[in-house]
């Protein structure tokens, strides 16, 4: 908001024998409002709320599932130690990853309401060219891969971010499956069976803590990144990711 100070005067100048001269200087503020737009972060408050909302959910999932699975192991020679695990037994572990499931089903319904209302999937996730991608790898194994510009995806980061969200959908339906199989025996139909949809959700927590090491990792060698997802990072400019990505 910015206030412009005007000055008008207003004279008059009559002369009949005696000369009467007359003059008035009005003094006013004139307030403009300003209209300038700040570029966006590169993490809107809204989206860093949700991340973490999703970090709290994978790790309560994880441990309460660990000790889920210690009850009805899958693998008999794979037991998890009691102190990775969360719950303190089956029935407490069971209520704390139930709790987490619905935390995590309705805020990830949130993210991809808006990640794709925004566009930000568009534009920071999309395309992943098969060049770019054995390229990035090549850079990688050579330990050549740039972390200047923590703006721009590259597309190793496009790949683990799309896989992710699809290793959680499918979480999400084994999980329902191995919770209800009678209620929804076509989800247990689509794995093949009950044991089938508790081996697919093992695995697929598997591989989602194997892209939370890497996450992690990759964070810890950019610190940069672990300030933006607590402050906003960077502006942008949406139009350029946009333009970028045709």
């Amino acid at each position: 908001m910015h206030t412009i100070t005007c000055v008008a005067s207003d004279s008059g100048f009559k002369s009949y024998g005696a000369e009467t001269f007359g003059a008035s200087i009005v003094m006013t503020d004139i307030t403009i409002n300003s209209t300038d737009r700040h570029p966006p972060r590169l993490h809107p408050l809204a989206l860093r709320i949700m991340h973490w909302i999703n970090a709290l959910a994978m790790i309560i999932l994880i441990g309460s599932g660990w000790e889920i699975y210690n009850d009805e192991v899958i693998f008999g020679w794979l037991h998890f130690p009691r102190w990775m695990t969360i719950g303190g037994g089956p029935e407490g572990a069971l209520q704390w990853h139930f709790a987490a499931m619905w935390l995590l089903m309705i805020n990830g319904l949130c993210y991809l309401a808006y990640g794709i209302a925004t566009g930000r999937f568009r534009r920071k996730l999309f395309p992943i060219w098969p060049r770019e991608l054995l390229a990035t790898v090549r850079d990688a194994l050579r330990f050549k891969l740039a972390h200047d510009d923590i703006t721009h995806y590259n597309a190793v980061q496009k790949m683990l971010y799309v896989g992710v969200i699809a290793i959680i959908i499918v979480q999400v339906l084994s999980g329902l499956a191995v919770w209800k199989p009678v209620q929804f025996s076509e989800l247990a139909a689509l794995f093949g069976s009950f044991q089938g949809s508790r081996l697919v959700h093992f695995i697929g927590m598997a591989l989602i803590v194997g892209f939370l090491v890497v996450h992690v990792g990759l964070a810890l060698l950019v610190p940069k990144t672990i300030g933006a997802m607590l402050t906003g990072g960077p502006e942008v400019d949406d139009d350029a990711d946009a333009r970028d990505s045709h």
